[in-house]
């Protein structure tokens, strides 16, 4: 079920909780633990949804989503080589919309082979239109034994500000957690979501180590949505200011203390502006969290 569609059906009353939506509202930030530099703890992700080519309208409809994403204190953007024409889009979108020095790029390395990363890097800001990444990744850990020196080159050079592994699905939990003891990374990406929780040991290794921790498909790939179908979330979600299902999932996540940032992606400037009111108003604690678990299995 398309979200639109799920919304549609879901009472009007259900959206009356008191959650401060407005663009001025406080939002929730998370810091770089070894740095503590502070970052917007709602981004967004671009797999899929800015693989688009010259096409005007869907064009101007990522355009909006940024805008929007932007207007709501938003500032991380990730993507990645792997992303089709995403990059290319990221940097023809990006110069039309105000962010007053808030963006906070994220993209990755993704080739099996040694001497193709630099030139890959390269393009990548190119395509961005930035003289450095914020952060880059070794996406799905693929040869990251080679890119990890390169990327340790690329910091060094001050080309990139931090670097790390990611992985996603919920593969390669035994293999991200070596990385993280073996090498002195700044962050990983991650799968986690209310569907898949597997990565909870990835999580409490990254507070131990002072590793940042990104959440990559927090909506299962938006089958979350397909799950609840056209129920209302519990009335306890009023207690952690939750407006919507899309909080209510990303809400979950950024209950868990090691979480630094969610990236969903989305189309849609609607939905936008729902996923970033999830940085607004309260968290559910543990308890509440496992409240939300067991309310999820039932379904």
């Amino acid at each position: 079920m398309l979200r639109r569609t799920l919304l549609q059906a879901v009472p009007a009353s259900v959206f009356a909780l008191s959650t401060p939506t407005g663009a001025q509202a406080p939002r929730l930030h998370r810091s770089f633990p070894r740095t503590r530099e502070s970052i917007p703890a709602v981004g967004v992700g671009t797999w899929l949804t800015f693989d688009v080519g010259d096409e005007l309208v869907p064009r101007a409809q990522r355009r909006d989503v940024l805008r929007r994403f932007f207007a709501a204190d938003g500032g991380v953007i990730d993507s990645s080589p792997m992303y089709g024409r995403a990059e290319r889009l990221l940097g023809e979108l990006l110069p039309d919309v105000a962010h007053d020095g808030r963006l906070f790029t994220s993209t990755k390395v993704w080739t099996a082979f040694d001497r193709v990363g630099p030139s890959q890097v390269e393009e990548s800001l190119r395509l961005w239109g930035v003289p450095r990444f914020d952060l880059l990744l070794v996406h799905n850990l693929l040869n990251w034994q080679a890119h990890m020196k390169l990327l340790r080159a690329l910091q060094e050079q001050g080309r990139v500000r931090y670097i790390g592994v990611s992985t996603s699905h919920g593969r390669k939990h035994d293999e991200i957690q070596r990385v993280m003891r073996a090498e002195p990374i700044d962050a990983i990406q991650i799968t986690y979501s209310l569907a898949d929780a597997s990565a909870e040991p990835v999580l409490d290794l990254a507070a131990e180590r002072g590793i940042a921790v990104f959440v990559n498909r927090p909506f299962d790939g938006g089958l979350l949505f397909n799950v609840v179908g056209t129920r209302a979330p519990p009335p306890s979600a009023a207690e952690f200011d939750c407006a919507n299902w899309a909080q209510f999932f990303l809400k979950w996540i950024l209950g868990h203390p090691a979480v630094t940032c969610a990236i969903p992606a989305t189309t849609q400037p609607a939905h936008m502006d729902e996923n970033m009111g999830a940085g607004v108003g309260r968290l559910p604690d543990q308890a509440m969290r496992r409240r939300m678990s067991a309310f999820f299995e039932r379904l």
